[in-house]
Protein backbone atom coordinates (compact mmCIF):
# COMPACT_ATOMS: atom_id res chain seq x y z
CA UNK A 1 0.00 0.00 0.00
CA UNK A 2 1.34 3.39 -0.96
CA UNK A 3 1.84 6.18 1.53
CA UNK A 4 -1.07 8.09 -0.03
CA UNK A 5 -3.41 5.11 0.34
CA UNK A 6 -2.36 4.61 3.96
CA UNK A 7 -3.05 8.29 4.64
CA UNK A 8 -6.54 8.10 3.12
CA UNK A 9 -7.30 4.96 5.14
CA UNK A 10 -6.22 6.67 8.36
CA UNK A 11 -8.36 9.72 7.57
CA UNK A 12 -11.45 7.55 6.93
CA UNK A 13 -10.84 5.60 10.13
CA UNK A 14 -10.40 8.80 12.13
CA UNK A 15 -13.64 10.23 10.73
CA UNK A 16 -15.60 7.07 11.59
CA UNK A 17 -14.27 7.11 15.14
CA UNK A 18 -14.97 10.84 15.48
CA UNK A 19 -18.59 10.35 14.45
CA UNK A 20 -18.90 7.45 16.88
CA UNK A 21 -17.50 9.50 19.76
CA UNK A 22 -19.85 12.41 18.99
CA UNK A 23 -22.87 10.11 18.93
CA UNK A 24 -21.75 8.46 22.15
CA UNK A 25 -21.31 11.84 23.85
CA UNK A 26 -24.79 12.91 22.74
CA UNK A 27 -26.27 9.67 24.06
CA UNK A 28 -24.50 10.03 27.41
CA UNK A 29 -25.63 13.62 27.77
CA UNK A 30 -29.30 12.87 27.24
CA UNK A 31 -30.06 11.75 30.83
CA UNK A 32 -28.26 14.79 32.22
CA UNK A 33 -30.15 17.17 29.93
CA UNK A 34 -33.45 15.55 30.87
CA UNK A 35 -32.60 15.83 34.57
CA UNK A 36 -32.06 19.56 34.13
CA UNK A 37 -35.48 20.00 32.51
CA UNK A 38 -37.31 19.51 35.80
CA UNK A 39 -37.27 21.62 38.98
CA UNK A 40 -34.54 20.73 41.44
CA UNK A 41 -35.05 21.87 45.02
CA UNK A 42 -32.08 23.02 47.15
CA UNK A 43 -31.89 19.80 49.16
CA UNK A 44 -28.24 18.84 49.17
CA UNK A 45 -27.58 20.03 45.62
CA UNK A 46 -27.75 23.18 43.53
CA UNK A 47 -31.30 24.10 42.52
CA UNK A 48 -32.82 24.31 39.06
CA UNK A 49 -33.33 27.06 38.03
CA UNK A 50 -30.14 28.34 39.70
CA UNK A 51 -29.95 31.31 42.04
CA UNK A 52 -29.29 34.63 40.29
CA UNK A 53 -26.51 36.99 41.26
CA UNK A 54 -27.08 39.16 44.29
CA UNK A 55 -29.20 42.24 43.48
CA UNK A 56 -30.40 40.71 40.19
CA UNK A 57 -34.16 40.10 39.82
CA UNK A 58 -35.53 36.78 40.97
CA UNK A 59 -35.52 33.99 38.39
CA UNK A 60 -39.13 32.87 37.98
CA UNK A 61 -40.13 29.97 35.76
CA UNK A 62 -43.51 28.52 34.88
CA UNK A 63 -42.95 24.87 33.95
CA UNK A 64 -44.72 23.09 31.14
CA UNK A 65 -45.70 19.45 30.97
CA UNK A 66 -43.71 19.18 27.74
CA UNK A 67 -40.60 19.88 29.87
CA UNK A 68 -41.33 17.76 32.92
CA UNK A 69 -43.67 15.06 31.60
CA UNK A 70 -47.34 14.78 32.48
CA UNK A 71 -46.59 12.40 35.37
CA UNK A 72 -44.00 14.67 37.01
CA UNK A 73 -43.10 13.40 40.47
CA UNK A 74 -42.42 16.05 43.14
CA UNK A 75 -38.93 15.94 44.68
CA UNK A 76 -38.93 13.99 47.94
CA UNK A 77 -37.91 16.97 50.08
CA UNK A 78 -41.05 18.87 49.01
CA UNK A 79 -43.09 16.53 51.18
CA UNK A 80 -45.74 16.32 48.47
CA UNK A 81 -47.50 13.20 47.27
CA UNK A 82 -49.23 12.68 43.92
CA UNK A 83 -48.04 13.10 40.37
CA UNK A 84 -48.38 15.87 37.79
CA UNK A 85 -49.65 19.43 38.04
CA UNK A 86 -51.89 21.99 36.40
CA UNK A 87 -49.53 24.91 37.07
CA UNK A 88 -46.00 24.74 38.47
CA UNK A 89 -43.90 27.85 39.23
CA UNK A 90 -40.44 28.12 40.79
CA UNK A 91 -38.75 31.27 42.12
CA UNK A 92 -35.03 31.50 42.88
CA UNK A 93 -33.42 34.62 44.36
CA UNK A 94 -30.71 36.05 46.54
CA UNK A 95 -31.55 38.88 48.94
CA UNK A 96 -29.83 41.01 51.56
CA UNK A 97 -30.90 40.43 55.16
CA UNK A 98 -28.70 41.33 58.11
CA UNK A 99 -30.92 40.07 60.95
CA UNK A 100 -31.04 36.54 62.32
CA UNK A 101 -33.28 33.70 61.18
CA UNK A 102 -35.68 34.64 63.97
CA UNK A 103 -36.55 37.78 62.02
CA UNK A 104 -37.49 35.75 58.95
CA UNK A 105 -39.60 33.41 61.08
CA UNK A 106 -41.34 36.51 62.39
CA UNK A 107 -42.11 37.60 58.82
CA UNK A 108 -43.46 34.14 57.97
CA UNK A 109 -45.63 34.05 61.07
CA UNK A 110 -47.01 37.60 60.63
CA UNK A 111 -50.11 36.38 58.82
CA UNK A 112 -52.07 39.61 59.28
CA UNK A 113 -49.39 41.48 57.32
CA UNK A 114 -50.31 39.52 54.18
CA UNK A 115 -53.41 41.72 53.90
CA UNK A 116 -52.90 44.35 51.24
CA UNK A 117 -50.23 42.40 49.33
CA UNK A 118 -50.05 43.69 45.73
CA UNK A 119 -49.42 41.95 42.41
CA UNK A 120 -49.68 42.70 38.69
CA UNK A 121 -52.99 41.50 37.27
CA UNK A 122 -52.43 40.25 33.72
CA UNK A 123 -56.20 40.34 33.17
CA UNK A 124 -56.73 43.97 34.20
CA UNK A 125 -53.24 45.17 33.21
CA UNK A 126 -52.67 46.99 36.47
CA UNK A 127 -51.41 46.56 40.03
CA UNK A 128 -54.08 45.14 42.30
CA UNK A 129 -54.49 43.85 45.84
CA UNK A 130 -53.86 40.11 45.92
CA UNK A 131 -54.66 39.32 49.57
CA UNK A 132 -57.68 41.23 50.87
CA UNK A 133 -57.52 39.88 54.43
CA UNK A 134 -55.58 37.30 56.43
CA UNK A 135 -55.38 36.20 60.06
CA UNK A 136 -53.93 33.39 62.16
CA UNK A 137 -56.16 30.67 63.64
CA UNK A 138 -55.92 28.45 66.68
CA UNK A 139 -57.49 25.55 64.77
CA UNK A 140 -59.41 24.57 61.66
CA UNK A 141 -62.46 26.75 62.31
CA UNK A 142 -62.57 30.19 60.68
CA UNK A 143 -63.88 31.83 63.86
CA UNK A 144 -60.89 30.72 65.96
CA UNK A 145 -58.78 33.82 65.42
CA UNK A 146 -55.59 34.52 67.29
CA UNK A 147 -52.57 36.83 67.20
CA UNK A 148 -49.81 36.28 64.66
CA UNK A 149 -47.50 33.33 65.19
CA UNK A 150 -44.42 34.19 67.21
CA UNK A 151 -40.91 33.18 66.12
CA UNK A 152 -40.40 31.21 69.34
CA UNK A 153 -43.46 29.09 68.44
CA UNK A 154 -42.22 28.19 64.99
CA UNK A 155 -40.14 25.18 65.86
CA UNK A 156 -39.17 22.37 63.50
CA UNK A 157 -42.15 20.06 62.97
CA UNK A 158 -44.76 22.55 64.19
CA UNK A 159 -48.04 23.10 62.33
CA UNK A 160 -50.15 26.28 62.19
CA UNK A 161 -53.40 27.35 60.55
CA UNK A 162 -54.55 30.61 59.01
CA UNK A 163 -57.37 32.03 56.94
CA UNK A 164 -56.74 34.06 53.81
CA UNK A 165 -59.09 36.02 51.55
CA UNK A 166 -57.83 36.10 47.96
CA UNK A 167 -58.99 38.81 45.56
CA UNK A 168 -60.30 36.19 43.12
CA UNK A 169 -60.84 32.93 44.96
CA UNK A 170 -62.20 34.29 48.21
CA UNK A 171 -61.82 32.82 51.68
CA UNK A 172 -60.01 29.58 52.52
CA UNK A 173 -58.13 27.97 55.41
CA UNK A 174 -54.48 27.01 54.97
CA UNK A 175 -51.91 25.02 56.92
CA UNK A 176 -48.25 25.96 57.50
CA UNK A 177 -45.79 23.20 58.36
CA UNK A 178 -42.31 24.14 59.58
CA UNK A 179 -40.03 21.42 58.22
CA UNK A 180 -36.71 22.99 59.32
CA UNK A 181 -35.88 25.97 61.50
CA UNK A 182 -32.25 26.67 62.35
CA UNK A 183 -29.94 29.68 62.39
CA UNK A 184 -28.94 29.08 58.77
CA UNK A 185 -31.90 27.31 57.14
CA UNK A 186 -35.69 27.62 57.19
CA UNK A 187 -37.93 25.28 55.24
CA UNK A 188 -41.72 25.41 55.36
CA UNK A 189 -44.67 24.38 53.22
CA UNK A 190 -48.23 25.61 52.85
CA UNK A 191 -51.40 24.03 51.46
CA UNK A 192 -55.12 24.74 51.42
CA UNK A 193 -57.28 22.72 53.81
CA UNK A 194 -60.65 23.96 52.60
CA UNK A 195 -62.14 24.11 49.11
CA UNK A 196 -61.30 27.28 47.20
CA UNK A 197 -64.12 28.78 45.10
CA UNK A 198 -64.56 31.40 42.42
CA UNK A 199 -68.09 32.81 42.23
CA UNK A 200 -69.36 29.65 43.97
CA UNK A 201 -67.56 27.44 41.43
CA UNK A 202 -65.04 25.10 43.16
CA UNK A 203 -61.55 25.66 41.78
CA UNK A 204 -59.34 23.74 44.18
CA UNK A 205 -60.21 20.87 46.47
CA UNK A 206 -58.30 20.57 49.77
CA UNK A 207 -54.60 20.00 49.13
CA UNK A 208 -54.76 21.25 45.52
CA UNK A 209 -52.71 24.43 46.21
CA UNK A 210 -49.26 23.57 47.54
CA UNK A 211 -46.16 25.67 48.04
CA UNK A 212 -42.77 24.97 49.60
CA UNK A 213 -40.15 27.55 50.61
CA UNK A 214 -36.40 27.14 51.23
CA UNK A 215 -34.39 29.92 52.89
CA UNK A 216 -30.64 29.38 53.29
CA UNK A 217 -28.09 31.74 54.76
CA UNK A 218 -25.24 32.31 52.30
CA UNK A 219 -23.25 34.77 54.37
CA UNK A 220 -23.73 37.14 57.27
CA UNK A 221 -25.95 39.49 55.26
CA UNK A 222 -27.09 37.39 52.29
CA UNK A 223 -29.80 34.72 52.10
CA UNK A 224 -30.97 32.46 49.30
CA UNK A 225 -34.64 31.99 48.50
CA UNK A 226 -36.25 29.18 46.53
CA UNK A 227 -39.96 28.47 46.26
CA UNK A 228 -42.07 26.03 44.29
CA UNK A 229 -45.84 26.41 43.90
CA UNK A 230 -48.08 23.74 42.44
CA UNK A 231 -51.78 23.41 41.66
CA UNK A 232 -52.88 19.80 41.42
CA UNK A 233 -54.13 17.88 38.41
CA UNK A 234 -57.74 18.02 39.59
CA UNK A 235 -57.80 21.82 39.73
CA UNK A 236 -60.57 23.53 37.79
CA UNK A 237 -59.10 24.98 34.58
CA UNK A 238 -61.32 28.08 34.74
CA UNK A 239 -58.50 30.24 36.11
CA UNK A 240 -55.48 28.16 36.94
CA UNK A 241 -54.06 27.84 33.43
CA UNK A 242 -53.14 31.52 33.36
CA UNK A 243 -49.37 31.02 33.68
CA UNK A 244 -48.56 34.73 33.83
CA UNK A 245 -50.94 35.20 36.75
CA UNK A 246 -49.35 32.24 38.57
CA UNK A 247 -45.90 33.78 38.05
CA UNK A 248 -46.94 37.20 39.38
CA UNK A 249 -48.63 35.66 42.42
CA UNK A 250 -45.49 33.68 43.26
CA UNK A 251 -43.35 36.81 42.94
CA UNK A 252 -45.77 38.74 45.19
CA UNK A 253 -45.13 36.32 48.06
CA UNK A 254 -41.37 36.53 47.52
CA UNK A 255 -41.40 40.31 47.52
CA UNK A 256 -43.54 40.40 50.65
CA UNK A 257 -41.21 38.12 52.58
CA UNK A 258 -37.99 39.96 51.70
CA UNK A 259 -39.46 43.47 51.96
CA UNK A 260 -39.64 44.54 48.30
CA UNK A 261 -42.72 46.68 47.47
CA UNK A 262 -45.29 44.40 45.84
CA UNK A 263 -46.06 46.91 43.10
CA UNK A 264 -42.46 47.75 42.22
CA UNK A 265 -41.86 47.87 38.48
CA UNK A 266 -41.44 45.85 36.45
CA UNK A 267 -43.82 42.96 37.06
CA UNK A 268 -42.43 39.48 36.47
CA UNK A 269 -44.97 38.86 33.68
CA UNK A 270 -47.32 41.11 31.78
Amino acid sequence: MSAGSRHQTLVRTWRRHSVWFVLLAMWLCQPHAYAQSTPQLPCGMEPVPPYPRLDDPAIVKSWKKSETGSDWRPPACSGWAGLGFTTLVTTAARFRYSSEAEGLLGRIGAISELAGMRYWSTTHKQWQTLIVDAHALTGLQHNQRRENFRPDEMKEGSVFYFEQVDNLTGKAIYRIHIAEASADRIVYDVENLSTVHYLFVPLFQPGEIQSAYFLDRESREVWRYYSIVRTGTNANGLLVRNESSAVNRAVAFYRHLVGIPGDQEPPAAR
